[in-house]
Parts: structure tokens; sequence; C-alpha cells
């Protein structure tokens, strides 16, 4: 992972927009995924096939419950201008309408019904901790933290009732149990498919 750092004393009240600027213009290899974690602008190689595999399950399970108007995005940008964050999460459910209305790259990410990250080795701690702070300020209802390096084994944490920056735990389990995704979603979501690593 790489990272540049922006040097907030100088922008002169343009922050975010330099950094956005920045994030736009970052040239990284195809399917690397470029970020904006706290002001620095990251690179993350591309996902494992079991990071795929588990992306693509959580998203087939999502669509048997989701209404037709929203949409479930592997690639969307979510804004957290307060964090100075912008985040592409791995699986981001939003009304459709929301991205038509936006244009551009990415969304407000208080605009997101539902947020799922799945952990890389490079990006754990981003993901458990950092991420999970700016989704629970922008108000983002659930987040949903699927990570296969966690110490003593790979868990599934449900996040929700954000108040600042923390979430409760809604639900904590291993891969294998079965997690419920509260309404809008009522579903029961099976992980005894999801790889480890």
């Amino acid at each position: 992972m790489s990272a540049l750092t922006v040097d907030h004393s100088t922008a002169n009240g343009h922050e975010w927009d330099d950094l956005v600027r920045i994030w736009q213009e970052t040239d990284a290899p195809e399917g690397c995924k470029v970020e904006i974690i706290e002001g620095i602008v990251t690179v993350a190689p591309p996902p494992s096939n079991a990071h795929n595999d588990i992306a693509d399950l959580v998203q087939r399970a999502l669509y048997e419950v989701i209404p037709r108007h929203w949409g479930i995005y592997q690639t969307l940008g979510t804004a957290v201008p307060s964090r100075d964050g912008l985040y592409i999460p791995d699986l981001a459910v939003a009304p459709r309408q929301v991205l038509r209305d936006e244009g551009g790259n990415f969304i407000p990410a208080a605009a997101a019904e539902l947020v799922v990250e799945i952990t890389s080795k490079s990006n754990a701690t981003h993901d458990r901790i950092k991420k999970a702070a700016g989704y629970a300020q922008a108000g983002v209802p659930l987040y949903l933290l699927i990570d296969g390096w966690a110490p003593g084994g790979p868990t599934i944490t449900l996040y929700g009732e954000p108040q600042g920056d923390v979430y409760r735990v809604l639900h904590a389990g291993k891969f294998g149990e079965q997690i419920e995704l509260p309404e809008p979603f009522g579903l029961k979501l099976d992980t005894d498919e999801f790889p480890q690593r």
C-alpha cells in the first residue's frame, strides 16, 4: 500500500477539494483500490480470490431481499468529508436514485443503507477502526465487517445504531455462523460457505 499525505496547513480552506482532486488524479494499476483515509490517499492491491468469493456470496444474498430501486455496488465511492475520508467499500447498498442525482464518482456515505467491508491483510486495521468510525460519523445505519484476518480466526461483525463516530455491536460471530441483518433487509446471512483465506 502506498500513501500520499496532503498538508492541511497550506490548503487555505480547500482541504476537501484538494483531497478529492488528488484522489481523482491518482494513477493506480488496474484493479487497485484508491481511497482517502483520514486525509491520506491510499492505494491497495486488487483483492484475493477468497475476498471476491465472499463479496459475491453476500451480494447474491442481498439481491434476494433489497427493493428493486436499490443497488449493490462494488466500486462506489462513499464520502465522509468531516473525517477527510472517501472510502470504496467492498459492497455498498444505496438507492439507485442517489447515484443518478449525485453524478460524479462518489455519493455521501450517509446515503448508503449498508456498507460491507471484507478485510485484506493490508487494510484490516483501516476497516476495523478508521472506516468504522467514518461510517458511524456519516450515519450509515448498518456496517458489516467480514474479517478473515481477525486474531483468533475469521469473524463477522454487524454494527448499527451509530452515535458520533461509534457504532453499537449488533452481532459478533465466527465464519460458519448465521448473522441476521435487521429490517429493511430482514436477511439471515449464512457464512458457512465463506472461504478462509
